[in-house]
């Protein structure tokens, strides 16, 4: 399939892809967007990097032309729901180009924005709400919107909502939805509570999957470095300085550990931010857009840049910390060789961590060559860290309120110690 004049695209969508770079469909979208066009309910299983996000918008654009009808007051036609802001601010900016021209509204919200805006542009009700869950139940407690009129439900990275515990949530939602809707599922990866909600959510469904979930894209060229935890800032430094001027996205696993990384760097002479749950939102993609942009060219980042972020232009990942969820080891990486270009991904690992890159190499089913540093003992009475499976929680993890591990402290939901509540007790909101 070379293009995609015959996937059963409305012709306002395909007059509009030229313009954003689109010409050739990826796997997924050659094999979605039929059934999507259709109506059917679909589960697409896609690693990061393979365009899921016109797979579902795309035909969900033509539909909504198709249809024809302006939304009543308070309604939404259709929803998608993504794990993080930082994703379902790219989701949103992608439906706006595919629907461009036509009178189709496209609304975001997540947390750390005015949600009092949110609820005035709900008034007059949109076709396209692309919200995180937690923000998404404020507002449906303040009685903002309405999902009777919901006849489709994307899931983004479906996979990553579960890991971060949305699992309740995505349940309130689903009943607040009309029976007769479609459904569409998209994740990286298919651990068995994703089963059980893919029975749930979808109704006789296609399943399409592209690209082995949990195999990193083949022009990543991948090395770790084993090393001290002391000594990793300098070696950061060092890689940094061999790529002048090249675009280097660094993770580490702490909000409070990446702010200090940033801030070494700095005084160092890098053009270097960061993002992570301590920031606003207005500081997060103000420091996005200068990254994308060149002005900066090392980002420290959280796990809230691990899915979602497309920016073509990043040459380099390095896994400063080892993420102790395995498969997010795959999307970090991820965020380099997009659009067909070739990336590099090194992950510096200490002593303690030797037991996070076996389960990474375990979940990848190869290993990560080694490129640097000497191979440590792992001595038998301490294995490294317990491995997490998705949905677990790490042992001390926040409470309720507290920013759940991974997830942004500034989108934790704050509640009154006594006030009533009507549905049962759900998950931190992103």
């Amino acid at each position: 399939m070379e293009n995609f004049d015959n996937l059963g695209l409305s012709r306002q969508v395909l007059d509009n892809l030229p313009a954003i770079g689109l010409t050739r469909p990826t796997p997924i979208q050659a094999e979605a967007i039929p059934h999507i066009v259709k109506g059917r309910d679909l589960l697409g299983l896609a690693q990061t990097g393979t365009g899921k996000t016109a797979a579902f918008g795309l035909p969900m654009v033509t539909r909504l032309i198709e249809y024809g009808k302006r939304p009543t007051p308070k309604s939404v036609r259709a929803l998608i729901l993504a794990p993080t802001r930082e994703l379902a601010t790219q989701i949103a900016d992608n439906i706006t180009a595919y629907a461009d021209g036509t009178p189709i509204r496209v609304l975001r919200v997540v947390g750390g924005a005015s949600i009092n805006v949110q609820v005035e542009r709900l008034k007059r009700g949109v076709d396209v709400l692309i919200a995180t869950p937690g923000r998404l139940m404020d507002l449906l407690d303040r009685g903002a919107l309405t999902l009777a009129d919901t006849r489709y439900l994307v899931l983004d990275e479906a996979d990553q909502m579960l890991d971060i515990g949305f699992i309740h949530t995505l349940r309130q939602i689903a009943r607040l939805l009309p029976r007769e809707r479609q459904t569409l599922l998209f994740s990286a990866t298919m651990p068995k509570l994703m089963e059980e909600l893919a029975d749930s959510y979808l109704t006789d469904p296609v399943r399409v999957a592209v690209n082995p979930p949990g195999k990193a894209a083949e022009k990543i060229t991948q090395g770790v470095h084993f090393t001290n935890q002391g000594d990793k800032a300098k070696l950061l430094a060092d890689y940094v300085a061999r790529h002048p001027g090249e675009l280097a996205l660094v993770f580490g696993r702490t909000k409070h550990g990446s702010e200090k990384l940033m801030k070494l760097l700095d005084s160092w002479g890098f053009s270097v931010g960061a993002i992570h749950g301590n920031k606003s939102q207005g500081q997060r993609e103000r420091t996005l857009a200068q990254f994308r942009a060149g002005e900066i060219k090392v980002l420290v980042a959280t796990d809230v840049a691990a899915r979602g972020l497309d920016i073509p232009d990043v040459r380099h990942v390095y896994n400063y910390d080892l993420p102790n969820v395995p498969e997010n080891y795959v999307h970090r990486i991820g965020r380099t060789a997009r659009a067909g270009k070739e990336g590099s991904a090194v992950a510096f690992c200490s002593p303690l961590e030797v037991g996070d890159l076996r389960a990474i190499e375990k979940a990848m089913k190869a290993a990560i060559p080694v490129i640097g540093g000497e191979v440590p003992a792992m001595p038998a009475s301490q294995p490294g860290r317990p491995q997490r499976k998705p949905g677990q929680k790490p042992s001390g993890a926040p409470r309720q309120g507290g920013g759940g591990y991974g997830q942004p402290a500034d989108e934790a939901r704050k509640r009154p110690a006594k006030r009533p509540s009507r549905r049962p007790r759900r998950e931190q909101a992103a």
